[in-house]
């Protein structure tokens, strides 16, 4: 990271920052925010098994598969443009999934919305290289990037229990409109136009490369955590890694590549990036557990299981700012690995999480190893920041964040796994005889639950018991492989990060320093 003092950044900045929030919390909102508001879109539009999930994950499909295209794009044409451009498109696709009266036109609004956050992300976090030149000002606002992000997934859910109890699901959507008029306002007074000072050509066949080979890859490894290994979807990420080998080797030809593959061998900034798809690994892979076991296990309603996640999120918002400050004063390898050997030590107490434990114990191992995840990412990001140039800034957090999306979808598929097949096992050989629709009962803990509801009452006892005890066991073995990965993780940070923020890069050349344009 360059350590250089740079111009202090003033309450104009700062504002900036904070304008620059809010689509960011919109954008990580939407990941989740249709959890609770899919019952009654599909009684409304009446969608197919297959529509439903297509309105799901259209979204995040599209945001993954063009991150790395858009973070290109607003190096080339300005990153406070692309900021404008992917609010005026998430805005107006808002207002089209809240109206949309079929399922395809809502799937179609989905994929919108998916385009104007990939326009949005990058550019937020590439703005924050440009506005702070002084690296611990620099670093301030990542840890508050990082903050925002994390906790909009988290608060996704929250936001739609309370809307959908006053108002029509598509309220989930419009609420997007008053943040992204504000930013229209304004961005054009408080953030100065950045772009690199080449005239650089965008490769549109990379573009299709880079969106085929996400989008292929991210689809297999969903489909494999919802169904099980299939031959299908390992086939298409076999193909999805055969298009992304044809595109990284197109990027080594080309002049001027999409993604600069000399950046990412630095391991200041391609360790934190693996850093980073690791800590989503565990984070995205056990997020689904702990849904499931305060709702299902423990009893809570989806909105009061909604509010009780926030827990771990409020102890993220105290580990990063103090990961942060003591990074000032100590190797960042060392506090990144730090974090990370918390976030194991929490896994490990999740194994001891049972299905009569006090809510108390399972939320505080969950604040502990969101804690220790979140300090690590906030580094992670500060650091593969400040090793990008500026005129590359977008490019590079693109990446970035695509290893986020690659990492979250790898943990939901693997650790999910895990959890299904321990789950299956138990029940296999805990599941009481003579009961009716087996099979379904010990596939999920979902379909256990629906049967249960169906037959008398010390029979539906004994399937929903065995069926708890089966899921809490699963939750246990997969959180002993989180842990493992995240001990790896620290590892890695120690060993390869180790002094890696000290050394400062050599100044750039003038024809290759970014250009502001003063709005």
């Amino acid at each position: 990271m360059e350590n250089t003092p740079g111009p202090v950044a003033g309450r104009k900045e700062w504002t900036a920052l904070g304008v620059l929030m809010l689509p960011l919390l919109l954008v990580s909102m939407d990941i989740s925010v249709l959890y609770f508001a899919i019952p009654y879109v599909s009684q409304d539009l009446e969608p197919s098994a297959t529509q439903q999930l297509w309105i799901l994950d259209m979204y995040g499909f599209v945001l993954a598969g063009l991150l790395i295209t858009m973070g290109a794009l607003g190096d080339r044409i300005g990153r406070r443009a692309s900021v404008l451009a992917g609010a005026v498109l998430f805005g107006a696709a808002s207002v089209v999934a809240a109206y949309a009266h079929t399922a395809e036109l809502l799937i179609m609004a989905r994929a919108l919305l998916g385009l104007g956050g990939a326009a949005l992300m990058p550019s937020t976090l590439a703005l924050i290289r440009n506005l702070f030149h002084d690296a611990k000002q620099r670093g301030k606002a990542v840890t508050l990037w990082t903050a925002v992000m994390t906790t909009g997934i988290s608060l996704g859910p929250v936001v739609s229990g309370l809307l959908l109890e006053h108002f029509w699901w598509g309220s989930v959507f419009l609420i997007n409109l008053p943040a992204m008029v504000l930013l229209l306002v304004l961005v054009p007074f408080l953030v100065p136009e950045f772009k690199s000072a080449k005239r650089e050509r965008f490769d549109l066949l990379s573009s299709v490369l880079s969106l085929g080979a996400v989008l292929l890859v991210v689809y297999g490894i969903k489909e494999w955590a919802r169904h099980g290994y299939e031959p299908l979807p390992a086939l298409t990420i076999g193909v999805g890694l055969v298009v992304g080998f044809v595109f990284v080797r197109r990027q080594k030809r080309l002049a001027h590549p999409m993604i600069d593959l000399g950046l990412l061998g630095r391991r200041t900034f391609g360790g934190p990036v693996f850093a980073n798809l690791l800590a989503m690994f565990a984070t995205v892979g056990m997020a689904v557990f702990l849904t499931q076991y305060l709702q299902s296990v423990y009893g809570l309603s989806p909105f009061n299981a909604a509010l009780w996640s926030l827990v771990p999120a409020a102890g993220a918002a105290v580990a990063a700012p103090a990961a942060s400050a003591l990074a000032q004063r100590v190797d960042r390898a060392y506090v990144m690995g730090g974090g990370f050997l918390v976030s194991a030590s929490g896994f490990l107490w999740m194994t001891q999480v049972r299905t009569d434990s006090a809510l108390w114990f399972a939320l505080s191992g969950a604040a502990l190893y969101a804690g220790g995840l979140v300090a690590a990412m906030t580094l992670a990001n500060e650091l593969a920041l400040g090793a990008a140039p500026p005129e590359r800034a977008g490019s590079a957090a693109a990446v970035l964040e695509s290893g986020q999306e690659f990492g979250g979808a790898l943990g939901m598929a693997i650790l999910g796994s895990v959890g299904a097949a321990v789950y299956s096992r138990d029940m296999a050989d805990a599941l009481p005889s003579g009961v009716p629709q087996a099979e379904a009962v010990r596939e999920t803990l979902g379909g256990a639950t629906a049967v249960a509801a169906q037959l008398p009452g010390e029979t539906a006892d004994a399937v929903l018991a065995a069926a708890r005890d089966a899921f809490t066991h699963g939750m246990n073995i997969a959180a002993v492989g989180a842990a493992v990965v995240m001990a790896a993780a620290g590892l890695f940070s120690l060993a390869w990060l180790r002094g890696a923020g000290r050394t400062r890069r050599p100044a750039e050349s003038a024809d290759a320093r970014a250009t502001t344009l003063a709005s």
